[in-house]
């Protein structure tokens, strides 16, 4: 088997700062990376910024700036944020880089020249903050994209089209022969349900505006920005000017994309049947986790309760940060992030578990033999339960850790650490030490103790590799725990008698909640409150809020979230359908009812009926939807103000 392995993340849109998911998915394959190099292996990651496409080039010139200095200013956060959270990258690329913009042409050129690209003309509904086109079986909420609720813009233009269609057998058949080609399981299976709804033929050229990479047989097309994108886990190693470092990473390697669910699709489908067409290797894993919430609720701007990675290291630290992350939650599910959940994480496994075992084992070491390693022979079964766990231990952290499940893997090695708390309860070192006849044993206990945390470090670098250092520094090891590989803790006595060990020194000292969390009055004015959205009261007046009377309500055949309302307006009637079925089983008790409505909306049809404007409704987790009423004493036509 190569002992090649190549790990990525998605490359980070530039258009906003980095957050905690960048941080989660980055601090993710930095892990793994350094646990596959404590396992022998040579490894490549990548980390780096998507910097073309029309969402760029819009947010710049609203900015003021060129595209390629709106990208030169928000590119370098990313690599200062990597940096605060102790990220150690191979290489951090960037998609206006010339390498990447030649390893573009290069894939560009051989799906081309295989037949797969061909002149067509598109016209359908895109949303620019996905940069992606919507076929209209996916359009939600009457003119929305599916992914990120945006307002979708109706688009035509000439277009050149990749034959995606041509590859969803070949696709399929490669998902069913390789299980854990997508990870989670139930990512998977939605990627197959989407496929066997049938593939699309993908347009991937652009020429309504010039932010990209220019296609050389298509002029006045730029590269559509997925496609391009993708194409950066090529460029980095090697694809189009290094065929060596391209065949030890790429084609010889263990390739391994870490992402968001949000994108999966793009990593599971059009990645997958570009590489077919290019006739290049697919990756071996594409592993998507889920979105995190704060204190249970959408991270918001407004709300507050955005994650800061770098205020939060700087509050914990960042092992702490770091672990509290990756053993919170399941790889692939959605995750809580609360400083109540993170204090008790590092109070009860770092302080306690860890942090206490070693400053225990240090304190006896130092009392019972001055601190110098002690040789011993007298075992009981206590000792082999201890060995035995540790063979457990590395073969569950080796299982999960190659199907990137970072919680059940710190699991196990937590059930190692409480393993030997629990040893030093069974084997009572202080009731040894009062008996001058068993200081032998006392010894092969005390070694058991150093050798159990020499081995702790060694597994737990990858996740935290600043508490792992001191650990073996505290142990007298007078070499960097980095350079450690795991089949050199396999065995037992790494310590040799007249070892002198360090000196103990908390790692994780104990945080109080309280003196964290203070106590804020949430009614109480906030002067830097941040408005999520704003906009300014000129585009405000553009809309046309009015109140209406409803005279007719009910039910949309075949359509279980519509209702159709005939309203007045007061000087006319109209129709309006509006999705709130579920929460009005019963619509003919509406009528007579005076609601608000936005009535300046362009017409639509739904379910084949026209909707001239939009009911305004509230929404919340006790009651659902439901319409904004007005006082019966209100004339109906009367605009909100």
């Amino acid at each position: 088997m190569s002992k090649n392995f190549y790990v990525t993340t998605p490359i980070y849109y530039v258009n906003g700062d980095p957050h905690v998911g960048s941080a989660y998915t980055t601090i993710a394959a930095d892990v793994i990376a350094r646990y596959k190099k404590t396992m022998g292996y040579d490894v490549f990651f990548l980390t780096g910024t998507d910097e073309h496409g029309q969402k760029v080039e819009e947010t710049a010139k609203q900015k003021g700036y060129t595209p390629q200095e709106w990208t030169d200013i928000m590119a370098p956060k990313f690599v200062e944020m990597w940096k605060a959270l102790n990220i150690e990258y191979t290489d951090f690329i960037r998609t206006t880089e010339p390498r990447h913009k030649e390893a573009v042409k290069k894939i560009l050129k051989k799906v081309y020249e295989n037949g797969d690209i061909y002149k067509g003309e598109y016209s359908g509904k895109y949303c620019v903050s996905c940069e992606t086109f919507v076929p209209e079986n996916q359009i939600v909420n009457g003119n929305h994209c599916p992914d990120c609720g945006k307002e979708l813009r109706v688009v035509k233009e000439e277009s050149y089209f990749f034959k995606m269609s041509k590859y969803q057998d070949a696709l399929l058949a490669h998902i069913d022969s390789h299980p854990d080609f997508i990870l989670p399981r139930s990512r998977k299976n939605e990627v197959i349900s989407f496929i066997k709804q049938g593939l699309q033929d993908l347009s991937i050229s652009r020429n309504t505006f010039e932010w990209g990479i220019p296609i050389e047989f298509a002029p006045g097309h730029i590269t559509y920005v997925w496609f391009d994108a993708l194409t950066n886990y090529l460029t980095a190693v090697g694809y189009e000017n290094n065929p060596e470092l391209f065949d030890k990473f790429w084609t010889n390697g263990e390739v391994v994309h870490l992402l968001g669910k949000d994108i999966v699709r793009f990593h599971a489908i059009i990645w997958p049947c570009m590489l077919l067409s290019a006739g290049v290797k697919l990756p071996d894993n594409i592993v998507a986790h889920g979105w995190w919430t704060s204190e249970g609720e959408k991270m918001s701007k407004s709300k507050g309760n955005v994650v800061d990675p770098v205020a939060e290291t700087k509050k914990y630290g960042v092992d702490a940060f770091r672990y509290c992350l990756l053993r919170e939650v399941q790889f692939g599910n959605d995750g809580d992030y609360s400083t109540k959940s993170v204090v008790t994480r590092i109070n009860s496994d770092l302080a306690n578990d860890l942090g206490n075992l070693l400053n225990r084992t240090l304190g006896m070491y130092k009392k019972y033999f001055n601190g110098v390693i002690a040789a011993g022979t007298t075992r009981d079964a206590f000792d082999d339960e201890i060995e035995n766990l540790w063979n457990e231990t590395l073969k569950e952290v080796t299982e999960q850790m190659n199907i990137v499940q970072f919680s059940k893997s710190l699991e196990a090695i937590w059930k190692f650490i409480s393993r030997l708390n629990k040893y030093i309860d069974e084997t009572m070192p202080w009731a040894l030490a009062k008996d001058e006849d068993k200081k032998d044993r006392l010894a092969v206990v005390m070694n058991h103790l150093v050798n159990g945390l020499y081995k702790t470090a060694v597994m737990i670098y990858p996740c935290m590799p600043t508490a792992a250092q001191k650990i073996w520094d505290q142990l007298g090891v007078q070499k960097p725990v980095r350079d450690a590989k795991v089949a050199e803790v396999e065995g037992w006595d790494l310590l040799p008698a007249g070892h002198v060990l360090g000196n103990a020194e908390p790692i994780f000292p104990r945080l109080d909640l309280e003196a964290l969390e203070p106590k804020k009055d949430p009614m109480a004015i906030d002067p830097e409150l941040v408005i999520e959205n704003a906009v300014d009261i000129s585009e405000f007046d553009k809309l046309k809020i009015q109140v209406v009377e409803i005279l007719e309500a009910g039910k949309i055949a075949g359509a279980d979230k519509l209702l159709k309302f005939k309203v007045s307006v007061g000087d006319h009637a109209r129709q309006i359908v509006s999705g709130i079925a579920k929460s009005y089983p019963e619509p003919e008790k509406l009528v007579g009812k005076k609601v608000l409505a936005i009535t300046n909306l362009k017409t639509v049809k739904l379910r084949g009926e026209v909707s001239q404007g939009m009911l305004l409704s509230t929404e919340d987790k006790v009651n659902g939807l439901k319409l904004v009423e007005v006082d019966k004493s209100v004339v109906v036509g009367s605009r909100a103000k």
